[in-house]
């Protein structure tokens, strides 16, 4: 498809009314990713016309979210640009004027209908098995009639007067030529009784006033299509582009993905909004990728792309219609590779909060020493604080004595070992090859194999078998903590 950047003008319109889901992250990822392949501009707008869900700590969630994500945008909220302002509730203005141009044409009404009636008719429908909406009454009124009505301050929302005959086919560029009957189709309102659009005017008037060129929105405003054809030509405009992304299903296969974060039947929190992917130690550069691969290919087999090699292989020709199934292992396998890719130096510096957030007093210059000996450990960086405590800990949590015990020993072979490898530790160097011989010299002098001289040292200093490598991680301890601790160890076999 060839498209002049020049002419490439997208947008990321969420409604601020709860916590930033993946969903929006998706859509969101395919607009930056489409106008950064086309050097065109990524718009962010704000549409808060929904007074009544609005939640002012929404917008804070999405802004935090979409920088953690890198989706710097060039146009609207704390950014600015030519075609503000960004947030709709500051362009009431705008959508009264444009509703005024469809009562003059004739192709809106007033309508006086109150909340209770409407709601008898759409009953009343539904019993008589058709489909639950509006009948049309106000329709017929006299539009001077009505005009005076509203001027003397009746209550009244603003209609589109749809087309009750024919039909409407719309291109889409994922899913091609959708028809629509307008038979099937409402009245909508387009103007509320408070003055405030309904989401489809202001999105219609906004869209066409700010240039965009391309529309990339989720699969649930497929419905809103024709509405928004039908609009677009009252108003005397060409729409843009469509292209809806495909559904992002449960981990199951069924069903949307959910709005409330879960656990697995194993305990595992299985999140779904961006601030507690990041909460949780997830990198970008994971959840770029990942979210890249939800409903997009670049071919059947490349799976880890950078954001740069996103943004130069990304087309819409390449987007699945299909729904996509939201898969947490493959997440966790992305960020483990991530995290592994991560120069120490940089891996040490994302670790510090979470280490610091955990209670412990982490400084960099231990964090740099700990992070190559974890770096294979963890899969996300919230995992630091349980697998790597033992560095930062005055006093191990409590461990059974039994697993002092080694392989093929007893308690007496490890008090032995343990006894052994105090005093090859307070007289040897402290770098990890000296240590490395001196505690295989010892166990040679013991006529013991080396794991099981090993295994008694590490569950003593780290509290637990599974811990990173043993002569790395003593000299990151010290000989200090190493002797208290091998010291303590040996106090638990004795009782």
């Amino acid at each position: 498809m060839a498209i002049p950047s020049e002419a490439v003008r997208v947008r990321y319109a969420p409604s601020p009314t709860g916590d930033f889901h993946v969903g929006g992250a998706r859509t969101a990822l395919f607009n930056y990713l489409f106008a950064r392949h086309h050097g065109g501009r990524f718009v962010l707008r704000i549409e808060d016309t929904d007074q009544k869900r609005y939640n002012p700590e929404a917008l804070n969630w999405l802004l935090r979210g979409l920088r953690y994500l890198g989706l710097d945008w060039d146009e609207g909220p704390e950014t600015g640009g030519e075609y503000g302002p960004y947030v709709q509730t500051q362009r009431l203005e705008i959508y009264r004027e444009h509703t005024r141009r469809l009562l003059e044409s004739g192709r809106a009404y007033r309508c006086f209908c109150t909340p209770e009636r409407l709601e008898a008719v759409s009953r009343e429908l539904q019993e008589k098995g058709q489909n639950p909406g509006y009948d049309r009454f106000c329709r017929k009124l006299d539009p001077e009639e009505a005009a005076v009505r509203a001027a003397r301050g009746e209550a009244h929302t603003v209609r589109f007067r749809m087309a009750e005959s024919g039909e409407i086919t719309v291109h889409d560029l994922i899913r091609g030529d959708i028809t629509f009957q307008n038979a099937n189709l409402q009245d909508t309102v387009l103007m509320k009784s408070d003055g405030i659009p309904t989401y489809h005017l202001a999105n219609v008037v906004d869209d066409r006033l700010m240039k965009i060129s391309h529309i990339l929105r989720g699969d649930e405003w497929v419905n809103s299509l024709p509405l928004h054809v039908h609009l677009y030509r009252a108003l005397g405009w060409e729409p843009p582009v469509m292209a809806h992304l495909p559904l992002i299903l449960n981990p199951t296969g069924k069903g949307k993905m959910s709005k409330r974060e879960s656990r697995a039947p194993d305990g595992r929190v299985m999140p779904v909004f961006v601030r507690r992917f990041e909460e949780m130690g997830y990198l970008p550069e994971a959840m770029i990728n990942y979210l890249a691969l939800l409903g997009w290919s670049f071919d059947d087999r490349t799976e880890i792309m950078s954001r740069q090699e996103l943004i130069e292989r990304f087309s819409l020709e390449r987007v699945n219609a299909s729904p996509a199934v939201w898969n947490y292992e493959k997440l966790d396998h992305l960020n483990g590779y991530y995290i592994r890719q991560l120069p120490v130096t940089e891996l040490a510096e994302r670790l510090l909060p979470f280490l610091r957030a955990a209670g412990f007093e982490a400084d960099r210059e231990k964090v740099l020493k700990v992070a190559p000996l974890i770096q294979e450990r963890i899969t996300t960086l919230s995992d630091a604080p349980a697998v790597a405590n033992f560095f930062f800990l005055e006093e191990l949590p409590p461990y059974d004595a039994a697993e002092l015990v080694p392989a093929k020993g007893d308690a007496g072979m490890a008090r032995i070992a343990l006894e052994k490898a105090r005093e090859a530790l307070a007289a040897a160097g402290f770098t990890q090859a000296e240590l490395e011989a001196a505690l295989r010299s010892a166990a040679g002098d013991l006529k013991i194999k080396p794991g099981q001289m090993f295994q008694p040292i590490r569950v003593a200093v780290c509290g637990r078998k599974a811990a990173p490598p043993l002569f790395e991680t003593l000299e990151v301890l010290g000989r200090e903590t190493c002797l208290k601790r091998i010291d303590e160890a040996i106090r638990k076999l004795q009782s």
